[in-house]
C-alpha cells in the first residue's frame, strides 16, 4: 500500500492520514499550489460559449460570433487557457457531460479533426476523459480505462491510478513542470481520490485545455 501511495505525487507535499484524508487534511496542503486560470476566448471553437468572466465553457448549438484568430480551434470543440503552466500548479474543475480535462503544449495544431488537433491523442497534450460512465486518461495512441474503486479508499494497484464509481462532478489536476509530473483526483465533498499520474519531460510551457464533446456539456473553473 505504501509503495501505491508513493506514487500519487501529493504525498511527498506533506505527512498525510489517509484514513482522516479529507478537504480539512488535504486541500491546504495544495491550496498553496492553486493558480488562477483564465479561459481564452481566442482558442475557443465557435460551439462554445463562454461565460462567468470567461471562468465556465458550454457546448452549444447556436455558432458563436467570435472573430477569425490564428489560435482558434476550427473543428475540434476545445479551447484552452491563457495562463502558462511552469512550476507547481493545482486548480479543480466542474464537470457535465463528456468531456476531456487536458494539459497541452501551445503547438498543438487548431486545424481539423485530425490526432494532431484533438487533446491527448499527439505528443503534445495529455487528458484526463470524463464520460459520465468512466474515467479514462490517453496521450498519442495509449488509453487507459481506469478501473472502479471505492471513493473513499486509495488504489489498491501496483499502478499508478486508481479510480472512482461516478465519473462525473468536480475533478483536480496538479502540475510539477519540473519534476514531470501531471496528475488528476477526483474531489468528493470531503476528499481528493488519486485517478491517475503521468510521468513526462516537459520541455516548454504547459496550458489547461478542455474539449466538450456532447451537446450541453460543460466545464466550470473552481474557485478555491
Amino acid at each position: 500500500m505504501l509503495s501505491v501511495l508513493q506514487e500519487d505525487p501529493l504525498c511527498r507535499l506533506d505527512t498525510l492520514r489517509f484514513d482522516h484524508c479529507g478537504e480539512d487534511r488535504l486541500k491546504p496542503v495544495v491550496r498553496k499550489y492553486s493558480c488562477e486560470l483564465t479561459l481564452d476566448t481566442n482558442t475557443a471553437q465557435r460551439y462554445l460559449k463562454l461565460s462567468d468572466s470567461n471562468r465556465e465553457v458550454t457546448r452549444v448549438r447556436e455558432k458563436q460570433p467570435y472573430p477569425d484568430h490564428p489560435e482558434r480551434f476550427d473543428f475540434c470543440n476545445q479551447l484552452m487557457c491563457r495562463e502558462a503552466l511552469t512550476g507547481r500548479c493545482y486548480w479543480e474543475v466542474e464537470c457535465k457531460g463528456w468531456v476531456y480535462i487536458s494539459v497541452t503544449y501551445r503547438g498543438i495544431s487548431r486545424r481539423g479533426d485530425s490526432e494532431d488537433s484533438t487533446f491527448g491523442w499527439n505528443d503534445q497534450s495529455w487528458i484526463l476523459s470524463c464520460s459520465g460512465k468512466e474515467f479514462s486518461v490517453r496521450h498519442i495512441k495509449s488509453k487507459t480505462v481506469l478501473p472502479p474503486s471505492s471513493p473513499s479508499s486509495p488504489s489498491s494497484s501496483s499502478s499508478s491510478s486508481s479510480s472512482s464509481s461516478s465519473p462525473s462532478g468536480r475533478v483536480a489536476v496538479y502540475v510539477d513542470h519540473p519534476a514531470g509530473s501531471l496528475s488528476f483526483y477526483r474531489v468528493s465533498s470531503d476528499s481528493l481520490t488519486h485517478l491517475h499520474t503521468f510521468r513526462a519531460t516537459f520541455t516548454e510551457p504547459l496550458y489547461a485545455g478542455f474539449g466538450l464533446w456532447s451537446h450541453d456539456s460543460s466545464v466550470s473553473l473552481c474557485s478555491l
